[in-house]
């Protein structure tokens, strides 16, 4: 999917919703920079356009976790629930007006030299991002509830849902056990499996497998053609 594609996605999704107040959340997303922030440090997405990219990974496998376990008639109720949350989860990485949550991790290149005195300095290529130094230590779950409420109002379920989105990876995974809710746990499993999985490639090896058995299928399916003529 296109960045122009995955924009238009997250918009419509969003807008759909009906939510008052979406349509001055999404100016205020695109001002804040989300489509061209990266979606982490060194890890999944680690780009410009990552988070935008991770944020649409996480609304299309929420909508797929939603329907499977819930069926189609259950889901339907919570359908606009699990768009507000997986499209907001990570707004937080955005940081504050002005100030980016994630800047360029530079690193020394090289060393100085007589003819060449000034240390030169590359954006880190293992960890391109890291967070910034000039924001307070605020997690970004958070952030992506402050953010997201000054312009809509998001259900107890959604907030809950945002919140703990990283389940029992995050910071507050102690306080979060035994208080589980349905939609915060298709969020985190659609999240973790984007970001664990599919955005570092660990997935890659069975569409590999499945192109592979369409080619011995066609082959043999040839073959078999040849033989009748």
């Amino acid at each position: 999917m296109t960045r122009e594609k995955q924009i238009e996605y997250f918009k419509g999704c969003l807008m759909a919703t009906g939510r008052e107040g979406i349509e001055d959340l999404l100016d205020f997303i695109e001002e804040l920079g989300f489509y061209d922030a990266p979606a982490s440090g060194g890890n999944h997405c680690c780009k410009d356009g990552g988070l935008l990219e991770h944020t649409v990974n996480v609304m299309q496998y929420a909508e797929k976790i939603g329907l499977t376990l819930l069926g189609s008639e259950a889901y339907n109720k919570i359908h606009s629930s699990v768009i507000i949350a997986s499209a907001l989860h990570d707004l937080g990485k955005c940081g504050r007006y002005g100030s980016p949550y994630y800047v360029e991790n530079m690193v020394q290149d090289g060393r100085p030299t007589k003819k060449n005195p000034e240390q030169k300095y590359k954006r880190s290529e293992s960890k391109p991002y890291k967070i910034s130094s000039d924001l307070c230590h605020i997690d970004h779950p958070l952030r992506s509830v402050e953010l997201a409420a000054r312009y809509i109002d998001l259900t107890e379920e959604e907030e809950h849902a945002i919140f703990y989105h990283d389940g029992a990876y995050g910071s507050l995974a102690y306080d979060l056990k035994g208080h589980e809710e349905p939609l915060q746990v298709i969020i985190h499993f659609a999240d973790f499996w984007s970001a664990q999985f599919l955005e570092v490639g660990k997935l890659d090896r069975f569409n590999d497998q499945v192109k592979s058995e369409e080619t011995t299928d066609e082959i043999k399916e040839e073959g078999e053609n040849n033989e009748e003529e």
